[in-house]
């Protein structure tokens, strides 16, 4: 099966989402022009992955931090046009850390991978955590980055619970943990929900995160996918949380919950408008999407050779 089977539907997806933003803008000329433009966009976005895309199993270098042994079944999109896509989705997204997006034959969406050099992030508090107050911190810095959200255009969103509690193994220095996001006001059905699963691994000069994106209906059978990717990453030599040198290198401002609470939220509010704002119009949007979904498939399906 092509890598990029279920890639479509993500696209697809995020074209019901750039044409479902403003309900109020479909009868406008205006928008319609605009969103034939942010469609172009994703198109030649799609074409210029399908062009970069790498299969597994083929080893990636994830900057100068770590090496990502890209398993069979897997492909990778590099930074560059990767970055484009998500900025077409309406993602801010920093060249400095943003290592490219993983697609998989079996998961409805994608990971996106990150490097964040905050320093030696100390992982003792993983100790005494409660999971409702790392639910509730999740929740408050939420409702904090919905203004931000307004000010942009975008709907506000909250979170609902947890789909995985927050877990952290000591010894391989993983974090994995997810949340169940939403529209606020909306009654979307549990399974459209928007999920986040997050899963981290620390190093000496920071941390790198590899965050699905998908919805609640599908999760729970993509989270294998999600861990052996996670597990196909390793830090290089001098870069392992291990290598961490007290007396010369950079302890981060914050400790590991700060992964889970506010800081996390500011990110998740982001990658969740293609989780959550893209399933509350995709009826909406579904017919006039339908035509440029097509065309975005006959893409996806295209040989690297032609």
């Amino acid at each position: 099966m092509n890598q990029f089977l279920r890639m479509t539907r993500a696209v697809s997806l995020a074209a019901a989402m750039l044409l479902g933003l403003n309900q109020a803008a479909f009868a406008e000329e205006s928008a319609q022009t605009s969103t034939s433009a942010q469609e172009m966009q994703i198109k030649q976005a799609v074409e210029n992955m399908q062009r970069a895309s790498i299969h597994g199993p083929h080893k990636i270098d994830l900057g100068e931090q770590a090496v990502l042994n890209l398993p069979q079944g897997f492909t990778y999109i590099p930074p560059q046009q990767a970055a484009v896509f998500m900025r077409a989705l309406g993602n801010r997204v920093d060249n400095s850390y943003f290592y490219g997006l993983v697609f998989h034959d079996a998961v409805s969406g994608f990971i996106s991978i990150e490097y964040d050099k905050a320093g030696y992030i100390k992982d003792d508090d993983a100790k005494d955590w409660n999971a409702d107050e790392l639910l509730s911190n999740l929740q408050e810095g939420t409702k904090a980055g919905n203004k931000e959200r307004s000010e942009k255009g975008i709907a506000p969103i909250e979170v609902l619970g947890w789909v995985e509690k927050p877990a952290y193994d000591e010894a391989s220095h993983r974090l994995i943990w997810s949340a169940a996001i939403r529209n606020i006001g909306s009654n979307v059905p549990e399974k459209e929900q928007g999920v986040n699963y997050n899963t981290y691994l620390l190093g000496r000069e920071g941390y790198l995160s590899l965050n699905l994106v998908t919805d609640r209906g599908t999760v729970e059978q993509e989270k294998p996918l999600a861990k052996t990717l996670l597990n196909a990453v390793t830090f290089n030599d001098g870069k392992k949380y291990s290598d961490f040198n007290a007396s010369t290198d950079k302890i981060a401002e914050y400790g590991l919950a700060a992964l889970i609470g506010g800081l996390a939220a500011k990110k998740l509010g982001l990658l969740a408008l293609i989780g959550v704002t893209l399933l509350k119009f995709w009826k909406l949007a579904a017919i006039a999407v339908a035509a440029f979904a097509m065309g975005v498939k006959k893409l996806l399906f295209r040989k690297k050779a032609e």
